[in-house]
């Protein structure tokens, strides 16, 4: 194999010490063999934890001020930028009805366009008008670039666009669509692939596509619940977390958080208590801290905090709080200086005890809805709505400290990257990047 494969990791136990992010990002950054210290490349950075290493990124901007270029995007979609090696790799559809399903290649330095490889499907399927087809985001390990089309496929690709191998997958219905995006570890390409009638979580060799393992999830819509109307599905994407001498795939299902062995696929452990009266639901990707999992349910579900460790059922032993019903969410938080930042789907970010769960405070960060997630670069935090507005505030454990908020008044559902001391955008109509110094 090529190189030295990106290995994501999120930090399990620190034995109760204060890390800063940025050393947990260098750590992660040793691990990345070919990639540039500076890139992007997975959904939710080089750990998947939100924390960029970037010892400098924009604090202001407008839709005309400290643009250094933006290109049109012919369709909507949810997924998020990566940035590999001078390369902007996102998804985009072909058509309205989903039957064509790109990866777009830009010029990190020009916008350029340099290439397009499409996955031709051939039939409309399911989904949700807040969620247009390619929802995902691709993955890198500095040499390929591995994208999920869901029924049309898992591909991978080099930086330049030739066609390495491809997998056929089966399809995935469900009226929400799909969302969840691939990780990498040791070799692997790690994917949850749901929601829908026949959920899996499966390990793909990266050189190769070819199976390693795949489970059977139990948690799938049963012909009761679909008649009942009961919403069942995760879109989480999983994170890699150091556990002990190891490491686990830790990834939310809709009734429970599980981790699994990233060597075998074998369950470690479970933590039930993810269930609502609205339907069994996982959006967000979990947040490590301190040793603890914390995980958050959709549609107003519950929030839980798991003490890494165990094995089996855990929920009597290890769950360390639950608590009840929360405030919707879709987009991921983040741990910054000892506390964890989290988005609702409303504006509103609370700062979260990593301990015992309770919300320190609850402020509102811009107004209308919000599915981005939080990311941190250069000593701030970064939350983007749907509107296209960016509010910028600084860690704190006692207020939202906010530092700026920057529209672009384009509509977006997509989080914030950054590379090479930028910030990369990703809205319905546009792709930008933005950087300079203040105006």
């Amino acid at each position: 194999m090529e190189g030295f494969c990106h290995r994501s990791v999120s930090p399990g136990y620190d034995d109760g010490m204060n890390l800063r992010p940025v050393v947990t990002s260098l750590i992660s950054l040793a691990l990345l063999g070919p990639l540039c210290a500076q890139d992007w490349p997975a959904f939710r950075g080089p750990a998947g934890d939100g924390i960029a290493a970037a010892k400098s990124a924009p604090e202001r901007w407008t839709a005309t001020t400290n643009v250094k270029w933006k290109v049109p995007l012919a369709r909507p979609a949810n997924g998020s930028p990566i940035i590999v090696k001078g390369k902007v790799f996102l998804t985009m559809a072909g058509d309205e009805d989903g039957k064509r399903r790109g990866l777009h290649c830009y010029d990190a330095v020009t916008g350029k366009e340099l290439w397009v490889r499409t996955a031709e499907f051939g039939q409309r399927m399911p989904t949700h008008k807040t969620n247009p087809y390619c929802g995902t985001t691709p993955v890198s390990d500095g040499t390929r670039v591995v994208v999920w089309h869901s029924s049309a496929g898992l591909w991978c690709y080099d930086l330049d666009g030739k066609q390495l191998w491809k997998r056929n997958l089966g399809e995935f219905r469900h009226e929400w669509g799909y969302g969840t995006s691939p990780v990498l570890h040791d070799g692997k390409v790690i994917l949850n692939s749901g929601p829908g009638t026949r959920p899996f979580v499966a390990a793909f060799d990266l050189e190769t596509g070819k199976t390693i393992w795949k489970t059977d999830e139990p948690d799938r819509r049963s012909e009761a619940q679909r008649k009942k109307k009961r919403l069942v599905g995760s879109w989480s994407t999983p994170v890699i977390a150091r556990v002990g001498a190891g490491y686990q795939i830790i990834c939310p299902q809709p009734t429970r958080i599980v981790g699994y062995d990233p060597a075998t696929g074998a369950v470690v452990w479970t933590c039930g208590g993810m269930s609502c009266a609205k339907g069994d639901l996982a959006y967000s990707s979990p947040i490590i801290a301190r040793g603890v999992c914390m995980v958050r349910a959709g549609y107003a579900g519950p929030s839980i905090g798991v003490r890494l460790g165990g094995g089996g059922d855990v929920t009597g032993t290890h769950r360390a709080w639950r608590h009840a019903k929360q405030k919707s969410n879709v987009g991921s938080g983040v741990f910054v200086d000892g506390h964890v930042y989290m988005p609702d789907s409303d504006s509103f970010v609370s700062c979260i005890d990593t301990k015992t769960g309770e919300r320190i405070w609850t402020e509102r960060a811009g107004r209308g809805p919000c599915w981005g997630s939080i990311v941190y670069a250069a000593g701030r935090l970064y939350l983007m709505n749907q509107r296209g507005d960016t509010v910028v505030f600084r860690p704190n454990g006692k207020k939202l400290d906010v530092i700026a908020t920057n529209s672009l008044g384009e509509r977006t559902n997509s989080t914030p990257v950054f590379a090479d001391g930028d910030l990369f955008i990703r809205t319905h109509a546009h792709l930008y990047r933005i950087g300079g110094k203040k105006p």
